[in-house]
């Protein structure tokens, strides 16, 4: 914005009040207009940036955070071959702790899960809250044998906290976990990675849960999808190659 825009800005003129109301709930510092129009609303801007990728409940990355964080993890993967693992958390038997306890108390049980998973992983890593129970973990740079550690110290860790969910009542609960490495040099996607780590979940809990499975494989295995996201472009090189060869063998014979 440049200095003449600035110094005709009114922004008392603009309607804020709903972004300032946002930002006062969320226990945001509000900037003040004193700062001038341009920090005034620089600061505004951001403060609504950073709420619309936190999860409101617990803190953490949200639904459309992990997935972007996600995205940009392949990208990485595809061009440098580092391993990156993907862990897939869901707390078990969370719908008995609504129903008995109530939601009140489930959602104290999902702050205090947050809060310790995020104390296990790395600054670097991702921590989300990717929907109702159910939590994930993007983890850069991770070689296997730190990947199957973290994901085992994340379980205990859970398992042995003591959550006071009224001034009488402590619970203890436990979590099932998925995982999967990324495939290394190949462009795949968002959702087969999800995919994959989802299948390793659903495998922790057909095994009777509070355990973690990890989909170790990283490129063997190649789906339909990610074949026509890696072939798909020489296909058409290889067809149109051919035509020509065809209308070039009838152009000369």
């Amino acid at each position: 914005m440049s200095s003449a825009a600035t110094s005709l800005l009114d922004v008392h003129a603009l309607r804020l009040d709903d972004a300032r109301a946002l930002l006062q709930h969320d226990g945001t510092e509000l900037p003040a207009p004193a700062d001038g129009p341009a920090a005034y609303l620089q600061r505004i801007i951001d403060g609504l940036c950073e709420l619309s990728l936190r999860d409101p409940l617990t803190g953490l990355a949200n639904r459309r955070h992990f997935r972007a964080v996600l995205s940009r993890e392949i990208e990485i993967v595809a061009r440098s071959g580092n391993s990156a693992l993907l862990l897939m958390l869901d707390i078990d038997h969370f719908k008995k702790v609504n129903d008995t306890h109530g939601h009140l108390a489930g959602d104290k049980v999902l702050q205090a899960v947050a809060r310790c998973i995020a104390g296990c992983v790395r600054p670097q890593d991702t921590v989300a809250r990717y929907g109702g129970e159910e939590f994930a973990i993007v983890m850069p740079d991770c070689q296997a044998a730190y990947g199957e550690t973290v994901a085992e110290r994340v379980r205990q860790s859970i398992a042995a906290l003591s959550i006071p969910v009224s001034p009488l009542l402590n619970l203890q609960i436990t979590t099932s976990v998925g995982g999967a490495f990324a495939p290394v040099w190949v462009r795949s996607t968002a959702d087969l990675w999800i995919e994959r780590a989802d299948t390793q979940l659903y495998l922790a809990k057909a095994q009777g849960r509070n355990r973690v499975c990890i989909d170790h494989q990283q490129v063997i295995s190649v789906s339909p999808e990610e074949k026509s996201l890696l072939f798909g472009n020489l296909a058409l090189a290889d067809s149109a190659w051919g035509d020509l060869t065809d209308s070039s063998t009838q152009r000369f014979s």
